[in-house]
Order: structure tokens, then C-alpha cells, then sequence
């Protein structure tokens, strides 16, 4: 079955010492001590000074800053996302978080203020809920054509190539879930 977000972080931060070779009390030192103050540059140093994979990197940078995009709260940072005026469209993330999860172990959901990245060694995809009744899904498949659906991004995100525009749980079939795996795979 897939992991939740929360479940997946958690099952990183319990296997970092098997994984890295540190527990994260050890690796916060480490990042205190490199005496960078930027998460790019942390996890920039503790890839290439440490061997650290991105997913991990990562988790250590966002809980060394304690950032909004911190792993420790994630589902405050998505319920936030879809409160009030948005809460409708809740179920249309859901049903991609799982969906995406059932890529591989090496896929990371990381929520931000306004929209949820989603991350294998690079960025392929984002979701996010852009209007009251609407959630856009960027995707980074640089090259392909645009068709009715899988729009060029334009001015949506310049992060990634296409956007497809979401109005319910529905949406989320197996075309967009193809376009997302294809992403997942170049990533």
C-alpha cells in the first residue's frame, strides 16, 4: 500500500543512520558546522562532501533551516493549501499523492506555501491548487508537443514544461497519471 507524505518522511528520517551512516541529531551537527545558511547550499554540501543522496539531503537541509517546507509538517503545509475556499479540492490531491507514490520508494512530495513539488533526483512535477475551483498539475516533459490538455506551461511555472488544469477527483486518470509516470521516469 502507499505511503502517505508524513509516512514516507518519517520512514526516511527512521532508516537515515542505515542509509547515511548518521542518525539526523548527527547530521544537523554536520550541517551546523559546514556553516552554510542557504538549503540549496546544504544540500549541495552534503552531497558533495558527504555522498548524501538528494531525498536525504534534503530532509536534513529542510529540518536543519526548520523551514516552512519542513518534513515536520508537511499536512499542515497541504492543509493550509486547500482551506477554506479550496477545501473542495482536497480529494483531487489526495488521489495524485497516491498515485505518484506508487512510482518508486525514491519519489518525495514536498510541500511548499503554495504548492506541493514533486522530486525524484530532480524536480518532474508540481500540484497546485490555483483558484477556488481548480488545481493545475505542472509537468516537466521538455520536448513534447502540447496537445488540448497537456498545455505548455507558459507563464503557470517556470519550473516545469506543460500544465494540466484539474476541476475534480476525475481528472486524475489514467492519461495525467501516464504523463506524471513519464515525467517520474526522466527525472
Amino acid at each position: 500500500m502507499a505511503k502517505s507524505p508524513e509516512e514516507m518522511a518519517a520512514a526516511m528520517i527512521a532508516n537515515m543512520k542505515a542509509n547515511t551512516g548518521k542518525t539526523l541529531p548527527q547530521w544537523l551537527k554536520v550541517t551546523k558546522a559546514c556553516g552554510e545558511s542557504k538549503h540549496g547550499a546544504i544540500v549541495k554540501h552534503l552531497k558533495s562532501e558527504h555522498g548524501v543522496t538528494h531525498g536525504y539531503a534534503n530532509t536534513i537541509a529542510h529540518m536543519h533551516l526548520k523551514s516552512d517546507a519542513s518534513h515536520a509538517a508537511p499536512d499542515n503545509l497541504v492543509g493550509a493549501q486547500y482551506a477554506a475556499k479550496k477545501a473542495d479540492l482536497r480529494p483531487i490531491y489526495d488521489k495524485l499523492s497516491k498515485a505518484i507514490a506508487r512510482f518508486g520508494a525514491d519519489v518525495e512530495l514536498a510541500p511548499k506555501k503554495a504548492y506541493v513539488s514533486l522530486r525524484r533526483s530532480k524536480q518532474f512535477g508540481l500540484i497546485q491548487p490555483s483558484t477556488a475551483t481548480r488545481v493545475d498539475v505542472g509537468i516537466n516533459l521538455k520536448g513534447d508537443a502540447p496537445t488540448d490538455r497537456l498545455e505548455a506551461s507558459g507563464s503557470f511555472n517556470a519550473m516545469v514544461s506543460h500544465r494540466v488544469r484539474l476541476a475534480s477527483a476525475a481528472d486524475v486518470d489514467k492519461q495525467l497519471i501516464g504523463w506524471l509516470r513519464e515525467a517520474y521516469d526522466r527525472a
